[in-house]
C-alpha cells in the first residue's frame, strides 16, 4: 500500500513538474542557445521524483571516470528505471539515443528535441545513419552519449544481442566507451509495471575501453557484453559470458 501511494506521488509530481519545468527551460533555451538550465532542470525532477518513490541508487567505480572527459555510456536495460537512474549520475550532461517513438509525446518530445537527444529510427537506414552524424556532431560539441546496446528491455537479466550501430559510432568517432551494468532496477520496476517499489538500484562503471585499441567492432562489441556481465549476479553473468553477441 505505502509503495503504491509513494509511486503515484512520485508520478504527480513528475507529471506536474515537468510541463512548469518547460515553462522555464523552453524560453532560457530559445534566448540563451544553451541547454543547460533545461537539463538541470530535467535532473533535478528526475532525482526528486526516484527518491520520492524510495528509489536509492549506489554507484561503484565512478573513479573510473575523467569528469572533464566525454564517454558513450553502454549499459544494460532491464527497466523503465533504467534511464533515469543512470543519467542523474552521470559527471556531465549527456545526450541519449532515444527511439523516435518518445518524440511524439507531448512537452517530452519537444524538451528532448531542446535537450539535445537524439531521435532513432531503426527501421530507415538512412535516418539511422543521419542520427549517427548527429550523436557524433553531439560528442563535438563535448556531450556524453549515453546508449542501451541492446535496443529493449530484457525480461529475465539475460544480455539480448546488441545493436550494430552503436558501435560504428564508438569506431567512427573514436570516443572512449564505458560500459555500464545497472542492477537491481527490475525489482523496483519490472516489465509491464506502472509501480515503482522501494528499494537500491546498483550502478558500476567499468574502465573505459579505447575503440583504437580494437582492430574490428566486433572485438569491441564483444568487451563491452563481457564488462557489463561481470558485475551481474552468478548465473546471469555466466549466461551471458558464454553467449554470443
Amino acid at each position: 500500500m505505502m509503495a503504491a501511494l509513494r509511486s503515484s506521488v512520485a508520478f504527480l509530481f513528475t507529471c506536474i513538474l515537468t510541463p512548469l519545468g518547460a515553462l522555464i527551460g523552453f524560453p532560457a533555451t530559445w534566448i540563451t542557445g544553451s541547454a543547460d538550465l533545461l537539463y538541470a532542470i530535467a535532473m533535478w525532477i528526475a532525482r526528486t521524483g526516484l527518491k520520492i518513490a524510495g528509489v536509492a541508487v549506489q554507484v561503484e567505480g565512478k573513479e573510473n571516470l575523467d569528469a572533464k572527459a566525454t564517454y558513450i555510456f553502454m549499459c544494460n536495460h532491464v527497466s523503465n528505471l533504467d534511464p533515469p537512474v543512470l543519467i542523474t549520475r552521470l559527471p556531465k550532461r549527456t545526450s541519449v539515443l532515444v527511439k523516435k517513438e518518445l518524440f511524439k509525446v507531448p512537452v517530452l518530445g519537444q524538451a528532448m528535441r531542446m535537450g539535445d537527444l537524439v531521435s532513432v529510427d531503426r527501421s530507415n537506414r538512412e535516418a539511422a545513419l543521419e542520427s549517427m552524424r548527429q550523436a557524433v556532431d553531439m560528442m563535438k560539441r563535448g556531450l556524453n552519449m549515453t546508449i542501451f546496446p541492446e535496443g529493449t528491455r530484457s525480461r529475465d537479466g539475460r544480455l539480448l544481442p546488441f545493436k550494430k550501430g552503436p558501435f560504428y559510432l564508438a569506431m567512427d568517432s573514436g570516443v572512449p566507451v564505458v560500459p555500464v551494468t545497472i542492477l537491481g532496477s527490475e525489482n523496483l520496476m519490472g516489465k509491464g509495471s506502472v509501480l515503482i517499489r522501494p528499494g537500491t538500484v546498483r550502478l558500476v562503471f567499468h574502465a573505459p575501453l579505447l575503440p583504437e585499441n580494437f582492430a574490428e567492432k566486433e572485438n569491441l562489441i564483444e568487451a563491452v557484453r563481457q564488462g557489463i556481465a561481470s558485475a551481474l549476479p552468478p548465473a546471469l553473468r555466466e549466461a551471458n559470458l558464454d553467449a554470443p553477441a
